[in-house]
């Protein structure tokens, strides 16, 4: 990777595709639409690719493999076509189609092809690694540094992994290879796919009776957020940041040097924004698949320019389905259903608890009024 001769780069963030066999008309849209008005340098997908839970993808050994392999080529089809680099980890999601992340690596992306990146030395699976960006004169200076992290999957008993400390330890020995290397620290993001647990750091705890509060769970249950001071006027929350159940030090690793300058993340479909945090942007970018639970018609994708001459700074917004397709989906009552439905386990509960509660109170009125009447 290297930087153009106009001494940009440009890095488009696409995540949370959750596609099926059946791949939706509407995700290809969108993606098409992004990739066409972009034109990225590098594209990087940040998990939960396909859909690997439920009963969508059938079949076992080379029949499951040769089904994901398909969903995938669709879905990589608007960039491998324009032949724009991509770089992948993983979400929660993808290996519980059945197929390690390792093998999905392995045998799919990098058999498409056009996908950069290296797995990490030492560290088990796919999805983590670091793509150095090259200064556009032709030397081999790293001007700027791309990290993918593979941030876990579901906890046993709820919730989520805590983040691999290999991976902290693995960024700490890159980050000082690369500093000896180009003889200061690299300025570098980093992609992964579940928020940190200091993603609470850049919103702001109110009122649950405040208008927008959005009620958290597990670490910060019964606790109501909104978006903090450090967050843009347009950004958007609208489920809680879902975090691991522990906190193993992931920030304190990224931030104690001041290398990295932001990490961005999916995982909560709706969330939309960038807030600072000590000396870090911590930026969410909303889901781009239509067959998974969504913002509706600001589904997208987010965009992130580096400037060879101002390394240490960067541009990002998004671009989102209205604006670049319309406000019309092939499917606008699943679509309207999915983005009301509860996006967690812990989010239904409240509902179905609320729901029965309900029903009680009908069932002891009419049961009264049998009996009065």
């Amino acid at each position: 990777m290297r930087f153009n001769k106009n001494k940009e780069f440009k890095i488009m963030q696409i995540t949370d595709i959750q596609e099926i066999p059946n791949v939706s008309p509407d995700t290809i849209n969108l993606l098409e639409a992004a990739v066409e008005a972009e034109n990225p340098d590098l594209v990087v997908y940040t998990g939960d690719q396909i859909k690997g839970y439920g009963v969508t993808y059938k079949g076992k050994g080379k029949e499951l493999e040769n089904a994901v392999a398909k969903t995938i080529k669709t879905l990589l089809e608007p960039v491998i076509k324009r032949n724009i680099p991509y770089a992948v980890t993983f979400g929660n999601h993808d290996r519980q189609v059945g197929i390690s992340n390792k093998d999905q690596f392995d045998k799919i992306y990098k058999v498409i092809g056009n996908c950069v990146g290296e797995q990490a030395h030492g560290i088990d699976g796919g999805g983590t690694c670091n793509i150095p960006i090259k200064s556009s004169d032709g030397t081999d200076k790293d001007v700027f540094n791309l990290y993918l992290f593979d941030s876990g999957t579901d906890a046993k008993g709820g919730g989520y992994e805590p983040f691999d400390t290999r991976i902290i330890d693995w960024y700490k020995s890159t980050r000082d290879a690369l500093k000896e290397k180009n003889g200061d620290y690299v300025p570098s993001i980093v992609f992964q796919h579940i928020p940190m647990c200091e993603y609470y750091n850049v919103l702001k705890q109110v009122n649950k009776h405040e208008k927008g509060a959005i009620r958290a769970f597990r670490a910060h249950k019964n606790e109501y957020y909104k978006l903090g001071d450090t967050c843009g006027k347009d950004d958007v929350l609208l489920e809680p940041p879902s975090i691991p159940n522990e906190n193993t030090g992931e920030f304190d690793a990224i931030s104690e040097q001041g290398d990295v300058l932001a990490m961005f993340v999916g995982h909560d479909h709706k969330n939309s924004f960038v807030g600072r945090y000590k000396n870090v942007d911590l930026g969410f970018t909303q889901s781009s698949g239509f067959n998974v639970y969504g913002n509706r018609c600001k589904r997208g994708v987010r965009m992130i320019v580096l400037n060879e001459d101002e390394p240490n700074t960067y541009k990002t917004y998004t671009r989102t389905y209205d604006e670049l397709v319309g406000t019309k989906v092939s499917r606008p009552v699943f679509d309207y259903i999915s983005s009301i439905a509860p996006e967690t386990v812990d989010a239904a509960i409240p509902m179905i608890t609320k729901a029965v509660g309900v029903i009680a109170a009908i069932v002891a009125v009419i049961v009264i009024l049998a009996k009065l009447l």
